[in-house]
């Protein structure tokens, strides 16, 4: 039986590379007060390290408790590791010579770099395909953990995937090439307003919000299923893990219908602070489906089964046997 304290080392080290990467970041936000397409100098890779850090930490704990594939998982974890170390380096590198690291052909050495983030991150696409595969057959104490799990390393994996939306180069840049050839945003260049510290438009589509949204299921589902177990020892409805599972179902339905909704929002070249039209009617749907959904669950899970029901006819009453 692995102990719940084992890691995947090399995943590890990323994770404390990462918080020494956060902590130049914040300093660099102090003292440094350039900006690249709109946004302080040291905002991506602050980001960047932050995600990192969270991916890491989830992948080094579920790689070391896989029960079959362990050794290919751990394998291409290592990859993993490789490839984010690679892809932090090249983003804190730009950001320190206070030029644009993605979608940058400007000079052929900003071409070189960009084409080593691009064969970095789809190595890290593959290898973390095959560990999501593994991932199917951990068993977790619960059935709603385990589930939560699954679901959110799949659909993670569609987060990660929908970053190559943003590869492709705008009808504006292929009008006036200017040495970038991608975008974050669609309808409007990249740089205009956006939300601070995430910097997602506020008047564009954003194609950073469905990564992002997706990519971080992993971490939010079984979040969710914790809680769930948690809630559970203190409230009698929630106690029953079946009830659990399906409340986790539920939620991860509303997270995947949540990040189809905002991938077509930002295809749309609309921005997530003003949905309108089916995107604003699609949010409320989802919205009150899951909450009306959540309390059919718990309204069911309350229900005594016809068998808990025969049971309890067939007791025998201790206060009339005492008579």
């Amino acid at each position: 039986m692995k102990s719940v304290f084992a890691w995947h080392r090399p995943l590890m080290t990323v994770a404390a590379l990462m918080l020494v990467s956060t902590v130049v970041c914040l300093v660099g936000l102090l003292v440094d007060p350039r900006q690249v397409t709109g946004l302080d100098v040291w905002d991506k890779p602050l980001k960047f390290s932050i995600s990192i850090l969270l991916y890491s930490v989830t992948w080094a704990w579920l790689i070391a408790h896989l029960p079959r594939w362990r050794r290919p998982a751990h394998i291409a974890g290592t990859v993993i590791a490789v490839a984010l170390i690679v892809e932090q380096a090249l983003i804190l590198g730009a950001a320190a010579a206070g030029t644009t690291s993605h979608f940058n052909v400007s000079t052929p050495l900003a071409t070189a770099i960009w084409a080593t983030m691009a064969v970095s991150i789809t190595v890290l696409y593959v290898c973390t395909f095959l560990t999501t595969i593994a991932v199917f057959f951990l068993r977790l104490p619960t059935a709603s953990t385990t589930f939560a799990v699954r679901a959110g390393a799949a659909i993670a994996l569609v987060g990660m995937g929908l970053a190559y939306l943003m590869t492709s180069p705008t009808s504006q840049q292929l009008d006036d090439f200017q040495g970038i050839a991608g975008a974050h945003t669609v309808g409007l260049p990249d740089g205009g307003p956006g939300l601070p510290l995430l910097g997602w438009s506020t008047v564009a589509g954003d194609l950073r919000i469905p990564h992002f949204v997706g990519m971080h299921a992993l971490q939010l589902l079984p979040l969710f299923a914790i809680v769930l177990g948690w809630a559970g020892r203190h409230w009698r409805p929630l106690s029953d893990d079946r009830v659990r599972l399906r409340l986790v179902i539920v939620a991860t339905a509303v997270y995947a219908g949540t990040v189809a909704l905002v991938t077509f929002q930002a295809l749309a070249g609309q921005s997530i602070v003003r949905p309108s039209g089916v995107f604003l009617w699609g949010g409320w749907a989802l919205a009150l489906g899951g909450v009306l959904a959540a309390v059919l669950v718990i309204l069911v899970g309350r229900r005594p089964r016809p068998h808990e029901q025969s049971d309890s006819r067939r007791a025998p009453d201790p206060v009339g046997a005492g008579r």
